[in-house]
């Protein structure tokens, strides 16, 4: 009879089994969505940048003009089209040049020599942000970047452009 004594399992252990194992699967069902929540977005794959035909390589020139292109959004399960705007030049050498027209302030709209006071510059009328030719900011003024560069790509005498990529500071 004493050896059917050590076997058996006393009415606190089990209890306590019972309630460890209950309060693990409670826990691992609390956890397991935060987690998949927090290593989601590093699985997922990074979609290429689709590249856009916005012109004509021969209709470029070297003052900057404003182009306006769609491009193809998704938001979560919402696809959209939305109008992104480039200002597009050439420079002394041909080579093309793409720029987000938001001003990296606060995001309001940036165009070329729209101030008579700096004809040569790009211009930000909300608080008189101004970059030079080349998207680089002008020091002292109150962005604190330089526009951000479109990916692009000349193919067949047309200019694709992609994701507008930030660059740095002064």
């Amino acid at each position: 009879m004493s050896e059917e004594k050590e076997h058996r399992v006393s009415r606190r252990q089990f209890l306590n089994y019972t309630l460890t194992g209950v309060g693990g699967f409670m826990a691992a069902g609390m956890l397991m969505p935060m987690i998949r929540f927090a290593i989601d977005p590093v699985l997922q794959s990074q979609g290429e940048s689709e590249l856009v035909p916005v012109m004509d390589v021969s209709e470029i020139t070297t003052t900057p003009q404003s182009v306006n292109f769609p491009v193809d959004q998704v938001d979560g399960w919402y696809e959209s089209t939305v109008d992104n705007q480039a200002l597009i030049f050439k420079d002394e050498n041909g080579d093309v040049h793409a720029f987000s027209s938001l001003c990296k302030h606060l995001g309001c709209g940036v165009s070329w020599a729209s101030n008579p006071a700096y004809p040569d510059q790009f211009f930000c009328p909300c608080h008189g942000g101004r970059y030079y030719k080349d998207g680089r900011n002008v020091p002292g003024t109150p962005p604190t970047a330089g526009l951000d560069v479109y990916q692009q790509e000349i193919r067949d005498g047309k200019l694709y452009l992609g994701r507008a990529v930030p660059r740095g500071g002064v």
